[in-house]
């Protein structure tokens, strides 16, 4: 190959390396980005971390309410406020699962955003005990967004059994990998309570498909946040919320990862 060849192919090669890497690592992450809704959550983390600083559940899903709106919400829906974790309470978790006992209310661990461990906590149990169950963080955000309401950010994940953090060997729960599917059914219970007038998505962690969580469990997301606007005095109705569509490009990527989504649940481990 002459000098000259060598210098276009060189060329080429570099010209392609930053191609990638402007797409990678500029184009495509700022292509997802969308805060049309409710812009005050621009530029703000997507993902909780542990007491240790490892990065735990994203976050997945927004409230828009008073406190007193989003607690009536949640107890309306049918959900338990999370006990606080002292020694009784670790105790009487512990004997839940061991013997199959039931503790509606039975404590979360703790995580931590924006400096803090979690404002509020709800759960659904599933079964007769604590090994399994759906449940919430919450923590307090904007005191006014677009809605000149609260907003809260939350992480909605499936507690699927019991076992060993794969990175500290504490005791933990572990989460089902399919976190959107958890964002929906959350949505949904507070949907059938009649406890919504408005439901819009808004940029949440991003597309992930092999993210894992402070306890070393895998999980997935098409990346968005359901945001959900609590009806005030968390008053229930008959009448559905009102859905906005997301942007054409959002629009896109949701339905190209839905096909994603199914695939990776049938190889969920």
């Amino acid at each position: 190959m002459s000098t000259v060849a060598a210098v276009r192919v060189a060329l080429g090669l570099a010209v392609c390396v930053v191609g990638y890497l402007l797409l990678a690592y500029l184009v495509l992450p700022s292509f997802w980005q969308h805060y049309e809704h409710q812009p005050g959550l621009r530029g703000r983390s997507m993902t909780t971390v542990t007491a240790q600083g490892i990065p735990g559940d994203p976050l997945n899903i927004a409230l828009v309410g008073s406190k007193t709106d989003v607690m009536g919400a949640w107890r309306l829906a049918g959900w338990y406020p999370a006990d606080a974790i002292t020694l009784r309470t670790s105790v009487e978790i512990a004997e839940s699962v061991v013997l199959d006992r039931p503790y509606p209310d039975a404590p979360v661990s703790n995580l931590f955003y924006d400096g803090r461990r979690q404002d509020l906590a709800f759960e659904k149990p599933v079964g007769s005990s604590a090994e399994e169950r759906h449940h919430i963080r919450l923590w307090a955000i904007l005191d006014e967004g677009a809605e000149h309401r609260p907003v809260w950010l939350g992480s909605a994940t499936y507690d699927r059994g019991v076992g060993i953090s794969h990175y500290t060997g504490q005791i933990t729960h572990h989460i089902a990998p399919n976190v959107d599917a958890e964002r929906n059914f959350v949505m949904a219970e507070l949907v059938r309570a009649g406890m919504l007038v408005e439901i819009y998505h808004v940029a949440g962690v991003g597309p992930t498909v092999r993210g894992r969580n402070g306890g070393g469990d895998r999980y997935f997301t098409d990346g968005e946040m359901t945001v959900g606007v609590i009806r005030p005095n968390a008053i229930p109705t008959n009448v559905s919320p009102e859905t906005r569509a997301s942007p054409p490009h959002i629009a896109l990527k949701n339905s190209i990862w839905s096909a994603i989504g199914r695939l990776l649940d049938t190889r969920a481990d």
